[in-house]
């Protein structure tokens, strides 16, 4: 299977909740870190896990999935019935048929604040 449709099962599967789906995408010694929130987790074991015990009430819906050889970036939206709307943009490698690593900045619509001073010369979103 060719990297973009592996991180694009990657979504699908998370999606459908197919947690052992998931892990067969996934690397035994896999890394994917989340800057934003400074964690690094470690093996697929724990990346499905903290997917599969997130809050439930939220969906994927996959924005676009670009690839230039082995890395493959997509960005999703992850709205959530509670916690509001997120989006990520997600940095993954593929090699050998499986995903090796990837590093997923999360951020929920509209947090960061707009400083008043760039008010002239954006449009509100």
């Amino acid at each position: 299977m060719e990297p973009t449709k592996i991180v694009q099962e990657l979504w699908d599967r998370m999606q459908a909740r197919d947690w052992a789906g998931l892990g067969e995408l996934l690397a035994d010694d896999l890394v994917v870190e989340w800057p934003v929130s400074a964690e690094r987790i470690v093996g697929r074991e724990h990346y499905v896990r903290i997917n599969a015990e997130y809050p439930e009430g939220w969906a994927i819906k996959v924005l676009r999935i670009v690839a230039d050889g082995e890395v493959v970036v997509s960005e999703v939206e992850v709205p959530h019935e509670t916690m509001g709307v997120h989006r990520v943009a997600s940095f993954w490698t593929v090699r050998d048929g499986k995903i090796i690593d990837g590093r997923e900045y999360w951020t929920c619509l509209g947090a960061d604040p707009s400083p008043e001073w760039r008010a002239a010369y954006v449009q509100r979103i």
